[in-house]
């Protein structure tokens, strides 16, 4: 059981150890994101504005036939999409390197998120935040697999009967 636990220990070690330099390079990705979908809301605005609209009444305008109403819902995705990827930057970017393993659920923009997966290639972590989040894998790993196996050895304890103390 000890090498069974050690070895989920220093598998989730391994795992945790990659997290700095993946949402490294996944907010790097979210900055391209945010500045494509920024160029493109500042060309539709400029748009609207030179027929002299709003952003949401050039979205209301465009109406009428089937590409026009999926051109406008396809819009409002892209504005949605670039409130959202602004939001998870600054706090990203705020954050360290560790502080991010806090935040997993601003890695959401899920574009971005299989793309950083798809050219990600783990790599030794020889950062300090690379090699803090190992130890500290290898922490919960440990930790994770030792209730598991209390959990699962629960029902195969032997009982003694309260008068043979």
């Amino acid at each position: 059981m000890g090498l069974l636990r050690l070895a989920i220990a220093l598998l989730v070690a391994l795992v945790l150890s990659q997290f700095p330099a993946f949402s490294d390079q996944y907010v790097q990705r979210l900055g391209g994101q945010v500045d494509a979908l920024t160029a493109i809301a500042a060309d539709f605005d400029r748009s609207a504005a030179r027929a002299g609209l709003t952003r949401d009444e050039a979205l209301a305008d465009l109406s009428g036939s089937a590409f026009r109403d999926a051109h406008a819902r396809d819009m409002q995705r892209a504005f949605e999409r670039l409130d959202r990827a602004r939001s998870d930057l600054v706090l990203l970017r705020a954050a360290a390197p560790l502080e991010r393993i806090a935040l997993p659920h601003r890695l959401r923009d899920v574009d971005t998120l299989q793309a950083t997966w798809a050219d990600y290639r783990p790599a030794v972590p020889v950062t300090p935040a690379g090699v803090l989040a190992a130890g500290l894998g290898f922490l919960i790993g440990w930790t994770a697999a030792g209730l598991l196996g209390r959990m699962i050895a629960l029902p195969f304890r032997r009982r003694v009967p309260l008068g043979w103390r």
